[in-house]
């Protein structure tokens, strides 16, 4: 009777999944499909846990307690311009959990089972004669190991990277790929000596032992070695990645302990980091593989003069001459990118906009799929200052209004709107799908200087003959076309 209540339970977290991640597709109901998802997570965990009798009730819930309180506080407390990182770390602890879970079931098979294992490691007995796991088993420990270890450590290389911990530039050193096809073969020829050593475990469990140690030491190895040669042009490509490399650790470790929510979750959070990875990389018009072996762009002007390109002129504007462009507008697009999250300023945004609604003007907001250093960025952070989601444009809906649009503010964006993406063959983001910005009548930058955006690249955008600059930090220039808006 009991397992049968599992299982129901099982059916109805996989379905509260699907549920969850279909209503994830609109701005519109992503927050109620989140609290879908995590829902159904909650009653897989109950359900597992009543299961394999792991811990009481009391037990459960005080666990509970204490994980929702650590949700809290973290939901609370970090800032949204920080949620790229916390991605990021969180895809690690998730490749990190799947990693234990299959060191454990060695260790529970090394031991006799879970009961026997702290008895038998203080008395240093000897292994019981019974033990051991079949190839099956063998195969998906080492695959969890794998995946977890690679996803741990280069979620966390990219954490050192959203964060400045590590240099957004793509690091690379003599011998690296070799280095790096040599840890990929090392890995494989780990998990081949974990399945020989499998029919002599009860036995002789040293194979098995010493073939998961040095898999997990390589995969830790190896995942630094695939994420640090990336630029921070491609952070939202690796965030997108790294995430379903944590589903199918998840769906391995499912595997491992014969767990069919565990399969079915991990299975939907690969799938769907997947079909991201793609859509990123169509947005940058790049392959994955020139993603991963041909890094380009890092932090944000590194090493960049933030001078004009010789021979070339820039128009200056002042807030003054902003506002009266703004408000006597009859539609204006805005495009924020990663100096709008740098600055805070989505409030601000929204402000301004709402402000040049009551004139009377059509304000739209145009979003880049990989605008902000992970996908969705920007609708985050405009989420967060209440914009109203049917105000939210993506970039192929939106492309074809910059024609009849008055002008175009463009808010720390910088190589989503680059004109040399469609020109220039030289260009490293030739090809690159862009918003149109160019083509309104006038397009106002807000930008601290001229430094080039995470690709490296000059902006042709900022020499344009209908473009003005507006140098100064995000929030501080908002606030000032505000006050300037209100007056007029």
């Amino acid at each position: 009777m009991l397992t049968s209540l599992i299982d129901l339970a099982y059916l109805l977290a996989a379905a509260l999944f699907i549920i969850g991640l279909k209503r994830l597709t609109s701005p519109a109901t992503a927050r109620r499909g989140n609290q879908i998802a995590a829902v159904g997570m909650l009653v897989a965990i109950v359900a597992t846990l009543l299961l394999h009798r792991i811990i009481t009730p009391v037990e459960m819930l005080i666990g509970l307690v204490i994980g929702s309180i650590i949700g809290v506080v973290l939901a609370r407390r970090v800032e949204m311009t920080a949620m790229p990182e916390l991605v990021a770390a969180l895809n690690g602890f998730g490749g990190l959990a799947s990693a234990l879970v299959a060191g454990a079931e060695i260790a529970k098979e090394l031991m006799g089972g879970p009961g026997d294992y702290v008895v038998r490691v203080a008395l240093l007995q000897d292994l019981p004669a019974e033990t051991g796991f079949g190839v099956y088993a063998a195969v998906t420990i080492a695959l969890s190991i794998l995946i977890g270890m690679v996803t741990f450590s280069g979620s966390f290389v990219a954490f050192g990277k959203l964060g400045g911990y590590v240099s957004g530039n793509p690091i690379t050193f003599s011998g690296m790929r070799p280095l790096t096809l040599l840890l990929a073969l090392a890995s494989i020829a780990s998990l081949v000596v974990m399945i020989i050593g499998v029919d002599d475990f009860a036995t002789g469990p040293d194979t098995v032992i010493w073939g998961a140690i040095v898999l997990t030491v390589v995969a830790f190895l190896l995942g630094i070695l695939l994420v640090i040669p990336i630029g921070g042009a491609d952070m939202p490509v690796v965030v997108a990645l790294l995430n379903s490399y944590s589903g199918l650790a998840a769906a391995a470790t499912g595997f491992v302990l014969n767990n069919s929510a565990l399969i079915v979750s991990g299975a939907l959070v690969g799938a769907s980091g997947l079909i991201l990875t793609k859509i990123m990389c169509e947005a940058m018009n790049r392959s994955l593989f020139n993603v991963l072996l041909g890094g380009f762009g890092g932090e944000s002007g590194d090493g960049a003069v933030a001078t004009l390109a010789e021979g070339k002129s820039i128009t200056e504007t002042t807030v003054d001459d902003a506002a009266i462009l703004l408000s006597y507008a009859q539609k204006v697009i805005i495009i924020p990118g990663y100096g709008m999250a740098v600055a805070q300023a989505q409030h601000q945004v929204r402000e301004l906009a709402d402000l040049l609604r009551d004139k009377g003007v059509e304000v739209k907001y145009a979003i880049h799929p990989v605008a902000g250093r992970m996908p969705g960025h920007m609708n985050v952070l405009l989420a967060e200052a209440d914009v109203s989601y049917d105000l939210l444009f993506e970039m192929d809906e939106i492309n074809g209004e910059f024609d009849t649009t008055d002008v175009s503010l463009v808010v720390g964006a910088n190589d989503v709107v680059n004109p040399a993406a469609r020109t220039d063959k030289s260009s490293p983001i030739f090809g690159m799908p862009i918003l149109n910005a160019d083509r309104s009548e006038r397009v106002i930058v807000l930008k601290r200087s001229m430094r080039p955006g995470y690709s490296g690249v000059e902006n042709e955008l900022f020499y344009n003959a209908n473009t003005s600059m507006l140098f100064g930090d995000a929030k501080e220039m908002l606030n000032a076309l505000i006050a300037e808006v209100r007056a007029l």
